[in-house]
């Protein structure tokens, strides 16, 4: 690709229905923006979407995204594991080359101000585009998620989104739009259905309660299985090594086995350890697919508009 490349990773609140994904997927296509990736999660309930490619171009395809999940999703009939605020729940904007963070903070900005104006969706800026200091933490943003945040709004002001409102919108909610570095979106599995294990896990791991710095995670039942659901923020400071061998020991202590692991999404290259034991153990892991920087060079066909 010639000139600035920006990711974006927006993440949906639908994971059941393939024909709404499809369709919220198929919204993206654009001129100037390639499809590097998406999946679905039943048990989450969610879908995420890796798009890149010229700055302006992305931002569009992403408005347009949010626009479709409006018309799709209603958050007050949809549940899943995973929290959400919104029917596209979170747009992170990404630099991949020839732009810098803040540049995709300004990007974020300009999003958020279209997904108000068109849509009527109020937005919460967050991490490196958040307007406030105590919005920088996603978790913060999303604390009481649709049902607890639709509330909140009413009843006390410093919960308000930064843009549009006060009241959420009554069916999709808000949106978190922000950003970020690379992110590694990373679920282990483990032989036990026990959820409090992996809240326990959770907690020693995560950043917010002293654990792993820029690691997010959350104790889950998916599949019928327990599962440690990972965000780690920044793969310089803690690579996912790290975090493999601390989940290890935690699970020894528990007496539980790691079964498997997975990806969701795509990681950089830079976050590649070939000979790690959290690589080996990845469940079709493919590295023309799932690493960023290849996957840039033979992008996805766009499904077909429904």
């Amino acid at each position: 690709m010639n000139g600035p490349v920006v990711e974006c990773v927006p993440n949906f609140s639908e994971g059941v229905d393939a024909r709404r994904v499809e369709a919220i997927v198929a919204a993206m296509r654009m001129e100037g923006v390639h499809l590097l990736d998406w999946s679905m999660d039943a048990d989450h309930n969610r879908s995420v979407v890796t798009i890149a490619g010229a700055p302006g171009a992305v931002v569009e395809a992403a408005v347009r995204a949010v626009g479709r999940a409006v018309d799709l999703i209603d958050l007050t009939r949809q549940q899943g594991q995973h929290p959400r605020i919104g029917a596209a729940d979170v747009i992170p904007f990404v630099p991949v080359s020839g732009i810098k963070l803040d540049q995709c903070a300004m990007l974020a900005r300009q999003a958020g101000l279209e997904i108000w104006q068109r849509f009527g969706v109020p937005v919460f800026f967050y991490e490196a585009a958040a307007a406030r200091p105590d919005r920088a933490n996603l978790d913060d943003v999303r604390q009481g998620q649709f049902e607890g945040l639709r509330e909140a709004v009413r009843k006390d002001p410093s919960r308000r989104p930064d843009l549009g409102g006060p009241d959420l919108h009554p069916t999709a909610g808000a949106c978190a739009v922000g950003a970020r570095k690379f992110l590694v979106s990373y679920n282990i599995y483990f032989d036990s259905s026990d959820v409090a294990m992996v809240r326990a896990m959770a907690r020693e791991v995560r950043a917010a309660s002293g654990g792993l710095k820029g690691v997010k995670a959350l104790g889950l039942l998916a599949q019928g299985r327990a599962q440690l659901a990972l965000s780690i923020t920044d793969v310089a400071a803690t690579p996912v090594s790290q975090v493999h061998r601390k989940v290890s020991s935690l699970a020894s202590h528990h007496k539980a086995a790691m079964t498997e692991a997975e990806v969701v999404g795509l990681i950089p290259e830079a976050a590649c350890e070939r000979e790690s034991e959290w690589m080996r153990q990845l469940s079709g892991f493919d590295p023309q697919t799932k690493i960023l920087e290849r996957r840039l060079e033979t992008p996805l066909p766009w499904p077909d508009e429904q």
